[in-house]
């Protein structure tokens, strides 16, 4: 080994200078290959870590990042901060837990640092945006709502009931692409929202997204029923189709029948007050409530007293006198009785929530068979099983011909029996195989091109550098040498290099010889 990097030591300070400058400049351009190779495989594969900043939160997370040690790089224009796919997770988890990004609303945090001087007016406003702010970041929170915005319209307090004026609010919702709010999800933005301003209404909140299609009407759904009947609807018509199911499929088998129920509820509020009178039919139960009597004597004029005036009439023991005969008269008595009467008041409240009709309809997948050569094939369901699963039907959701309910069965052969669970991706087409694969595909083909550079024009170049110079010809038998040069430098090495090099050659001299002795 040492033999042989002192030979090519030897032979590099015997090369003429243009070819040592060749050699120099493929050594470094290999070099450089090699070192470029090894960069670009090493070159992390960049991913977006947040996009659609606002400059003060792009400052911020730009700023953690320096302070986490984690590469960066910003996109052309500043729309978003890449990072290594490696990092992206662990960055967003660590800057999540310094509350970034915090978004282009403020909320209470604008209360944090009071002004001096601020009028109340000021203060007010204050108040109304970080109000603002803190339910936008609530809704926010949603998962199907990508940004929002809150508008509060709080008028002034004022002495006068009169001029007293209720509040109002309206928001705006950007939702992420391919997602929608359910009456539900309305109902609590709208909730939501009037629960955090003091005297604000349910029916003073309007909620619109960002293409100015309004999502909650005020109070109300377009069928004038409100969230809660909507979802009591919906529950209802549930429990009734799952009746359906819970009776039928032990028959036809799980997954083969369908039930859709639709109802008519009445949720109108009704009251009836009624007040029934009964006359006293029985005297001994009767119940007097007032009673008047009335006596008057009409005719002669009535015994009157006699006498002569004064004290003797009036003292005690004298007797009076002889009163005369009465002359003929008539007596009137009147006796008026009132009686109480039975009264009956009756107050009737009607119940919200009344099915007014109902109307059903199921579906029953064909029955599997087999035919007489063994082929498995699908035939409907009889009448009287159908029949018989109608009964049932119409018995589990209480059928009444008198609200005017339908129900229909029929039985169809199913396209498909259930939603197929999806299947697992092979290991090649898994996310981290291929980022797995991608790396070393880049690592092999750097050294690929190392190897075919080194191989293909390097090694060469340096075999023909090493290769020693050719021997002078030697004249054949008979001919004439030709002249010899002056000096020959190292004659015996030059034997050896020619006798390694043609070892026929060496023959041919040595048979002239042998030629001429003999």
């Amino acid at each position: 080994m040492a033999n042989e990097a002192a030979g090519a030591l030897r032979a590099l300070a015997a090369m003429p200078p243009g070819r040592r400058f060749a050699l120099g400049l493929a050594l470094a351009a290999l070099a450089a290959v090699a070192v470029a190779a090894w960069l670009w495989s090493r070159t992390p594969d960049w991913r977006v870590l947040y996009a659609n900043l606002s400059e003060r939160d792009g400052g911020a997370i730009v700023a953690q990042l320096g302070q986490m040690g984690v590469p960066y790089r910003i996109a052309e224009g500043g729309g978003a901060i890449l990072v290594p796919a490696a990092q992206v997770h662990e960055a967003r988890l660590r800057l999540a837990a310094q509350g970034l990004p915090k978004g282009s609303v403020v909320g209470f945090e604008l209360l944090e640092n009071p002004k001096l001087g601020a009028t109340q007016f000021q203060e007010q406003v204050s108040y109304q945006r970080a109000l603002e702010g803190e339910l936008a970041r609530t809704i926010q929170s949603l998962g199907a709502v990508a940004a929002a915005r809150v508008h509060l319209a709080i008028p002034r307090t004022t002495l006068f009931l009169r001029e007293r004026q209720k509040p109002s609010a309206s928001v705006m919702v950007r939702l992420h692409p391919g997602r929608t709010l359910d009456r539900t999800q309305l109902a609590g933005i709208v909730h939501l929202v009037a629960s955090s301003v003091p005297e604000l209404s349910a029916r003073a909140v309007t909620v619109v997204d960002h293409h100015g299609t309004l999502l909650s009407a005020p109070g109300e759904s377009p069928a004038g029923l409100d969230s809660a009947q909507l979802a009591y609807l919906h529950e209802l018509e549930a429990s009734y189709a799952r009746r359906i199911l819970d009776l039928v499929e032990p028959i036809v088998g799980r997954g083969n029948v369908r039930a859709q129920v639709a109802l008519d509820v009445d949720f109108s509020l009704a009251e009836s007050t009624a007040e029934t009178f009964k006359p006293n039919q029985d005297a001994k139960d009767a119940a007097v409530r007032s009673q008047t009597t009335s006596e008057a004597t009409e005719g002669a004029a009535a015994a009157r007293a006699v006498g002569v005036p004064g004290t003797a009439s009036n003292q005690p023991g004298a007797a009076p006198p002889a009163a005369p005969p009465a002359a003929g008269g008539s007596s009137r008595r009147e006796a008026t009785t009132n009686f109480e009467l039975d009264k009956t008041v009756r107050v009737v409240r009607h119940a919200t929530g009344t099915v007014k009709r109902l109307s059903a309809a199921v579906l029953v997948n064909h029955r599997r068979a087999t035919d007489a050569d063994g082929n498995a094939r699908l035939e409907p369901l009889k009448e009287e099983e159908l029949a018989q699963i109608a009964a049932l039907a119409r018995e589990a959701v209480g059928f009444s011909k008198e609200r005017g309910d339908s129900l229909s069965v029929a039985s169809v052969p199913f396209t498909a029996e259930g939603a197929e669970p999806i299947a697992e991706p092979p290991f090649w087409k898994r996310p981290e195989a291929i980022a797995a694969a991608l790396d070393l595909g880049k690592s092999l083909l750097a050294a690929l091109i190392v190897l075919a550079i080194g191989f293909g024009l390097v090694r060469p170049l340096l075999a023909s550098l090493a290769a020693p110079p050719p021997a002078p010809p030697v004249p054949a038998a008979g001919e004439a040498p030709e002249a010899a040069p002056a000096q020959l430098p190292d004659p015996i090495g030059a034997a050896r290099a020619i006798a390694r090099q043609d070892p026929k050659i060496v023959a041919n001299v040595v048979r002239s010889w042998v030629s001429k002795d003999g």
